[in-house]
């Protein structure tokens, strides 16, 4: 029978799949980069820098991310849903995500399909923000009905 418990043990599973598929990813990027200017011909020919960079600097909030969606599923697997943490945690998620927008909305400077990407970060970003808030004003909620006799 499927329940919460499953579904978190589920998510942190995915969660740590995707932290090694990213590592993967890091680990062969000079490769990666190869075979899709190859396959691309001579269009990004010398722009192979260009896309490490990309990679390598979307690397860092795509893993802070995935570290701050492990913490706030650990805090949800314990039953504090309502806390300061998980809106500090969400907070963080957001910002990597629109970290990763700017990225990739950079980088449509030499390669111009990278706009898809940014435009899913940022719509990604404004959906977990909003969600921050609900959450911030649960807490503030929460906080308050506990002080009220």
């Amino acid at each position: 029978m499927w329940n919460d418990k499953k579904s978190i043990v589920l998510s942190k599973f995915c969660i740590l799949a995707f932290s090694a598929m990213l590592i993967g990813v890091v680990i062969t990027a000079p490769w990666i980069v190869n075979w899709f200017i190859g396959f691309s011909r001579s269009y990004l020919v010398g722009r192979k820098i260009f896309f490490l960079f990309t990679i390598y600097s979307g690397s860092i909030p795509a893993a802070l991310l995935l570290f701050y969606l492990y913490r706030l599923l650990h805090h949800i697997d314990l039953e504090q849903v309502f806390i300061t943490a998980n809106v500090e945690y969400l907070r963080h998620i957001s910002w990597c995500c629109f970290v990763g927008a700017i990225i990739s909305f950079v980088s449509t400077t030499y390669y111009f399909p990278w706009i898809f990407v940014a435009v899913a970060a940022a719509f990604m970003g404004l959906i977990v923000r909003v969600i921050k808030n609900i959450i911030a004003e649960a807490v503030e909620l929460k906080n308050e009905s506990e002080y009220t006799i």
